[in-house]
């Protein structure tokens, strides 16, 4: 009888220990199928149909704006005359403030080789005022282009640039398809 009762309290604990591995098994696999088949949302800007109207600077709720220049590297020509960093007008081609289009030097320019030099966005100080990008555009590759960085950004349900965006470059677009880059699709702009 002492046997008998033995074997049915470790087939009672056998049996629990089963049903316990199969319950974490199951909210395992739950939790990893729901996460596969609802994806989150963010915003981003389609760099194609952005025209560079300068109100992701001003209308951001996040001051300053969740909008940052991200540059191609694979479309830069890496030129000496880069119209993403100086002014059209600008008679020196120096690194001297009054030469710069990016209001609050944002844009490093550092030296490779003669005539190449190389464009870094420095996120801290862009505002996302959308000149470099002009500029890039209207003359060289147009390797700049401005993203929504989602480390940033709040994720508004109704995004405040999204409503006064004349082109309507800024959708909602689930999370892992996020980031749009020209020239470079796999990577992803640093945030």
């Amino acid at each position: 009888m002492e046997n008998n009762k033995t074997q049915n309290r470790r087939k009672f604990i056998q049996n629990g220990v089963r049903l316990s591995l199969l319950l974490s098994l199951g909210t395992v696999t739950a939790a990893a199928l729901r996460k596969v088949t609802t994806d989150d949302y963010v915003w981003q800007i389609d760099p194609f149909e952005c025209t560079q109207c300068g109100r992701c600077a001003t209308d951001c709720v996040m001051k300053p704006s969740a909008v940052k220049c991200v540059h191609a590297f694979a479309l830069c020509g890496y030129c000496d005359l880069c119209g993403g960093y100086l002014k059209p007008d600008s008679i020196n081609r120096d690194t001297a403030a009054e030469n710069q289009l990016c209001p609050t030097a944002a844009i490093e320019r550092r030296f490779i080789e003669e005539p190449y030099f190389e464009y870094h966005i420095n996120e801290d100080l862009c505002i996302g005022c959308a000149k470099c990008v002009k500029g890039c555009t209207s003359f060289g590759n147009g390797s700049m282009h401005l993203q929504i960085i989602h480390d940033i950004c709040v994720n508004c349900n109704e995004c405040s640039i999204a409503r006064v965006c004349p082109s309507n470059a800024i959708k909602r677009v689930k999370a892992s398809e996020a980031y749009l880059v020209k020239g470079d699709f796999s990577r992803k702009p640093k945030a």
